[in-house]
């Protein structure tokens, strides 16, 4: 039975995609798309033989993506422009740093909205410069903006009236409501400058960042395709310092983060072969698969041959987990009780 482990499988070995039938491949490319991992998939399978017609929709994928980096390069100049005269550090999150690092996390991989890291004692500057140079409020519900502004690890989100890009401004990685609350203040400071002036998280503050969005915050949503990027950051950090995965974990126990990173590792070196190390000194880490793996793997690979979600009772799982991590039960009982009856009454 096909399911999201075809494109697993590609990603990790490009080999594996040379013995698929015409099915398979149409399997493989809908679930790609699904994922948000065509370009990146397009990058891979690069120069393999292929039908045609799959050939044709990676180099439109690979045209796409090219694009889409460009568009994300440039609205992180805008954003910079915009707060350049405060003179605060701004710190690219996700795609958008990779791309601007040059890291082969970038590489095809598809960049939504931008999202910025700022001190939180000065968001209100940020804010009131990005509003001056264009930016407007996606959300004018009194109540979500209330609930942004007091729970949760950014602003309500943005919208150029002109570009019509959106931009996610962070003050923390995590919401202030949930159970694990890691340092913002140390992340910025250990920060990287770039060459524009921006800057991006330190290698072992990107994994830890990819592992907290993954496993300490979302419903695992886009699963596959932050476990590659988690997969290349290792890779490309680990031929620089071989010991780098200690450097992840030493980070993520600075921040709380130490199970989830764990997880991200035996998941990634479980469907992309990625070269993650344990450790007996001077911290005891073993990667040994837990019993819970299990199910993190039945929602990661949740996909028909058509690219279409499976497992319908496994995702309502874990969006009730998404929201039970990310506050506790009285107050998730009360934002859920509000948003219910503010969406019956529109």
């Amino acid at each position: 039975m096909i399911d999201g482990r075809i494109l697993a499988d590609a990603l990790r070995d490009p080999a594996t995609a040379s013995g698929l039938d015409a099915d398979g491949w149409t399997a493989l490319l809908a679930i790609a798309r699904a994922e948000q991992l065509i370009g990146t998939l397009a990058h891979r399978l690069e120069g393999l033989p292929m039908p045609p017609a799959a050939a044709r929709i990676l180099e439109d994928a690979r045209s796409s993506a090219a694009q889409d980096r460009t568009a994300a390069l440039w609205e992180a100049e805008m954003a910079r422009r915009a707060l350049a005269s405060m003179g605060m550090p701004v710190i690219l999150l996700k795609g958008t740093a990779y791309a601007a690092a040059g890291l082969a996390a970038g590489t095809g991989r598809s960049i939504g909205d931008l999202d910025i890291l700022v001190p939180r004692a000065r968001l209100d500057e940020a804010e009131a410069m990005l509003l001056a140079a264009g930016w407007e409020w996606v959300k004018p519900d009194p109540y979500d903006d209330a609930y942004y502004r007091r729970w949760m690890h950014e602003l309500p989100p943005l919208i150029h009236r002109e570009r019509d890009r959106m931009i996610d401004v962070h003050h923390t990685i995590l919401p202030l409501t949930a159970r694990v609350t890691p340092d913002a203040d140390a992340l910025i400071a250990d920060s990287v400058l770039l060459k524009n002036g921006l800057r991006v998280l330190s290698p072992a503050g990107m994994v830890c960042h990819a592992a907290a969005h993954l496993f300490a915050d979302g419903d695992l949503a886009g699963g596959l395709r932050n476990l590659w990027d988690i997969d290349q950051l290792v890779r490309e950090f680990s031929e620089r310092d071989p010991d780098f995965c200690l450097d992840v974990y030493e980070e993520s126990h600075t921040h709380g983060l130490m199970p989830a990173v764990m997880r991200a590792f035996r998941l990634a070196a479980a469907l992309y072969d990625t070269p993650v190390k344990g450790y007996s000194s001077p911290i005891k880490v073993t990667l040994k698969p837990q019993r819970s793996d299990r199910f993190f793997f039945h929602r990661l690979l949740a996909r028909n041959a058509w690219g279409r979600p499976t497992h319908r009772l496994t995702r309502l799982a874990f969006y009730l987990r998404s929201h039970a991590i990310r506050m506790p039960p009285h107050m998730l009982a009360k934002h859920l009780f509000i948003k219910s009856r503010k969406s019956r009454s529109v």
